[in-house]
């Protein structure tokens, strides 16, 4: 299922994983080697990588995939309810618990589980989740019996668990468990070939956003985003393009919109060449820019945030042709 030698995948073949670059292919074929079997997966990449995504993708080719595939973000569970969000718990384990319910595992049973940021479980959830990984039991918090589970477990993070487990804040014997099959999710700025396809995926995503469509990008937005090193990965470019489309006056989105940390250093590079009236006039666009954009359109609240009378802002905005 490739479309331009980009892999397309989720319940009915909406794009998930976008890109042609050889890093993107390796994790394509590592997700075709390991999701026919029942393996054990361990993700590991930068926030915004796209590691749930992969995650999806396991699961969507594997025999599981018209079984439950239920998402756990290990950070958010505060630590005294992660035995009860995983486990379950029967009526009267806690104060607060008025009936028995379901943990995570059990809701998963037949599917996969994936557990994110993995690495933020304290030491003596890590246990309890290993003896999981070994022998598929457990027991719901204030229970007297065992629960037996079929799921398959994928985890992901995005720090270093081998360093982790060597500085003791990960337990080693969780860790070799967890790491059968390893895959690692590039980083964006590894696989630049892969940004204009991933700008056309989000301009078309966010489309909507206008009724008169931006359409296209223009070559300097292109190449500014082609050059920035990305440290929010995939999902800072989608908040990018969403951002720019917002507040782009025209069909054609300018590198100008583009938010000013993403594309700072290619605008001042561009600017340099410039007569000092052009620079004026682009720092004075851009201010207008982000007002609108942190005023969400509210004009008054625009001229209010410049320190204008709003007159003059409808004034600034016809020479500018933003209005």
């Amino acid at each position: 299922m490739s479309r331009s030698g980009s892999l397309f995948l989720t319940n009915i073949e909406p794009p998930n994983l976008i890109g042609q670059s050889e890093k993107i292919r390796d994790v394509c074929r590592r997700i075709g080697l390991v999701a026919p079997t029942d393996s054990t997966v361990l993700i590991q990449g930068e926030s915004g990588t796209g590691k749930e995504l992969v995650a999806q993708a396991i699961h969507f080719h594997s025999r599981r995939a018209h079984q439950p595939f239920i998402k756990v973000n290990c950070a958010a569970l505060p630590e005294n309810l992660i035995e009860s969000e995983f486990f379950g718990h029967v009526r009267g384990a806690f104060t607060g618990a008025v009936r028995d319910r379901q943990g995570r595992f059990t809701q998963a049973d037949g599917g996969t589980i994936l557990l994110d940021e993995i690495g933020s479980l304290p030491l003596t959830s890590q246990a309890k989740l290993l003896r999981v990984l070994q022998e598929k039991e457990f027991e719901p918090l204030g229970a007297s019996t065992t629960g037996r589970v079929d799921v398959r477990i994928i985890a992901a993070d995005n720090g270093d668990l081998a360093q982790a487990h060597r500085v003791g804040i990960f337990r080693e014997d969780l860790y070799y468990r967890l790491n059968v099959f390893p895959i690692v999710v590039p980083p964006l700025r590894e696989r630049r070939e892969d940004v204009p396809l991933l700008i056309e995926h989000f301009l078309q995503k966010y489309a909507h956003l206008r009724n008169d469509q931006v359409c296209r990008v223009s070559p300097e937005a292109a190449q500014a985003m082609i050059e920035h090193d990305w440290p929010g990965n995939i999902r800072e470019l989608e908040n990018a393009i969403q951002y720019a489309i917002i507040i782009e006056p025209t069909h054609e989105l300018q590198a100008a919109s583009l938010p000013l940390l993403m594309n700072g250093a290619h605008r001042r590079e561009h600017e340099a060449h410039l007569p000092l009236r052009e620079k004026l006039r682009g720092v004075e666009k851009q201010m207008l820019l982000e007002a609108l954009a942190r005023s969400h359109g509210v004009k008054m609240k625009a001229a209010e945030l410049l320190g204008i009378h709003p007159k003059n802002l409808s004034q600034l905005l016809r020479k500018h042709q933003l209005c």
